[in-house]
């Protein structure tokens, strides 16, 4: 039989998955084609704070924009798998153009890279749903938001 920690309050869980968010360098992104083929790719991404957005870029013509083109669902897992961040939502394409100096700036500071031109895109993805668990205890109390609200 294997001792676990206490389950985390709801709190400190949120704190937690926060401090991935804003810590974190990279994700596991998957999505599906319109006929369901499933993709999985790690992609680096920024939290934004201020909007409650994750800013991830990759090639335009990867899998996983078109995948989401010109928005669609998707999925990211943040930490390793007896710490996990669960997050569902919704990707908008976006061009560089569409980013604020100060978004690109800080995008580039985090990640030490600056995509630039055409053939990249970048992904913000709106949170709808965030899940936070370690081990099987935490299962029952892993919902931190729904339908995009925050739990208290």
């Amino acid at each position: 039989m294997t001792d676990y920690d206490p389950p985390r309050s709801r709190e400190q869980r949120k704190q937690d998955a926060m401090d991935h968010l804003r810590q974190d360098e990279d994700a596991w992104v998957a999505t599906a084609s319109r006929d369901g083929l499933p993709t999985l790719v790690p992609l680096s991404f920024l939290w934004e704070d201020d909007l409650g957005t994750l800013l991830m870029c990759t090639r335009r013509t990867n899998p996983t924009a078109v995948n989401v083109t010109p928005a669609g669902p998707i999925r990211i897992t943040l930490g390793p798998t007896r710490d996990v961040v669960l997050i569902e939502g919704d990707a908008r394409i976006l061009a560089e153009s569409d980013l604020p100096t100060a978004t690109r700036t800080a995008f580039g500071a985090k990640l030490g890279w600056n995509p630039r031109g055409p053939r990249w895109v970048f992904l913000r993805i709106t949170p709808h749903t965030v899940r936070a668990w370690r081990e099987s205890n935490e299962i029952a109390g892993r919902d931190l938001m729904l339908a995009g609200e925050w739990l208290t």
